[in-house]
């Protein structure tokens, strides 16, 4: 998960950090968008995305 989420902090800091703040802090979808600045919807919008990506990118690991 390390590698991966390295990557998606290549491509989209914003995202990992989200994925930082609600994956390893326990942070709810308020908290972490108040400490990013950003609206709950956008939050809930990014941890789409980056769950997305990194189910992807972990999978693609796995199979190499």
């Amino acid at each position: 998960m390390n590698e991966a989420l390295e990557k998606l902090a290549a491509l989209h800091p914003r995202s990992a950090e989200l994925v930082k703040l609600r994956h390893f802090v326990g942070m709810t979808f308020e908290g972490a968008a108040t400490t990013l600045g950003i609206a709950v919807p956008t939050a809930k919008q990014w941890w789409a995305y980056a769950r997305a990506w990194l189910t992807v990118e972990m999978k693609d690991t796995t199979f190499r």
